[in-house]
């Protein structure tokens, strides 16, 4: 149980100490690279999703 107890508080000390947490200008940075690359993704694999409806759409209607 000693060992579980030291580890909590290393960790808590790690957390607090050892940590480097970026600031509201470099949360607000990452959350917007974030958002745009998600939207990049999300149309991409969209376009993908419509083209291989075409494609069977068409290939299924020539059978």
């Amino acid at each position: 149980m000693e060992k579980v107890k030291n580890y909590i508080l290393e960790s808590i000390d790690e957390i607090r100490n050892k940590v480097s947490w970026p600031n509201f200008n470099e949360l607000q940075s990452s959350a917007i690279l974030v958002l745009v690359a998600s939207l990049i993704f999300a149309i991409m694999i969209g376009l993908v999703d419509l083209g291989f409806k075409n494609a069977l759409a068409w290939f299924y209607r020539e059978l």
